[in-house]
């Protein structure tokens, strides 16, 4: 899309958006899952994209374009590895928000590292070398997450909960672990998303026994031996 045909399409949007303000002030700034949001007012200039001077004939202008936001800085690295794993790419931008906003130097007093907060031993896994490289870090990051997906069949609170507490923690539980952080994780990230893709009707937990020691599968594929313990849409 040509730049002339961007603004145009702009234009039409923000006389469609805001066809009564004079004279003002017209903010384009992304969300925390990087959905673009127009408004009349900003809380954080940190997220303005471009702003527009709206004049009582309804003509506008651009007046300020905004910083590279955080956000945008690693869109690409974020639509890429999506892409390849198969992960919503505004799932991954919240739990990039939640975990650091953003920051490619972030650290926890648990030693978890970077843009998505890998643990150290969770980076060894899955050959991060440089868990403060924001290529590396998103590649694993979102690899760790797909296989938290797929492991919980697809279901993002459940995926999301291991992500914060563990699998094993969600394993034991058979749901979102009792854990105030963890629950209030999981719904600001959620909340954060628009589209998540479709989750299973009901998830079946099945136990089977191999080599001698119980082993506990998730799935949406109900079998004899198998319990339901979800049954979120």
């Amino acid at each position: 899309m040509s730049r002339r045909t961007r603004t145009v399409l702009d234009a039409l949007v923000l006389s469609a958006t805001f066809p009564a303000l004079a004279d003002a002030q017209i903010y384009v700034s992304r969300d925390s899952a990087g959905n673009l949001v127009l408004s009349d007012h900003v809380k954080d200039p940190s997220t303005v994209i471009k702003t527009y001077e709206v004049s009582k004939t309804g003509a506008f202008r651009t007046t300020k374009a905004g910083p590279r936001t955080p956000q945008s800085q690693y869109d690409a690295l974020i639509e890429e590895n999506a892409a390849v794993h198969g992960v919503n790419p505004h799932l991954v931008r919240a739990v990039i928000q939640q975990e650091s906003a953003f920051n490619p130097n972030a650290r926890s007093h648990k030693g978890a590292m970077g843009l998505m907060q890998l643990m150290p031993a969770t980076a060894a896994e899955l050959g991060v070398t440089d868990p403060y490289s924001p290529r590396e870090n998103i590649r694993g990051g979102v690899a760790y997450l797909k296989g938290l997906l797929t492991k919980f069949a697809q279901n993002v609170e459940l995926a999301l909960a291991a992500y914060n507490a563990g699998p094993t923690a969600v394993t034991k539980y058979g749901a979102v672990p009792p854990y105030k952080e963890t629950q209030n994780y999981v719904t600001r990230i959620t909340n954060a998303v628009e589209a998540v893709g479709p989750r299973p009707k009901r998830i079946v937990r099945t136990v089977e026994i191999v080599n001698g020691r119980e082993v506990v599968k998730f799935s949406s594929e109900e079998t004899p031996a198998s319990e339901f313990f979800s049954a979120k849409r």
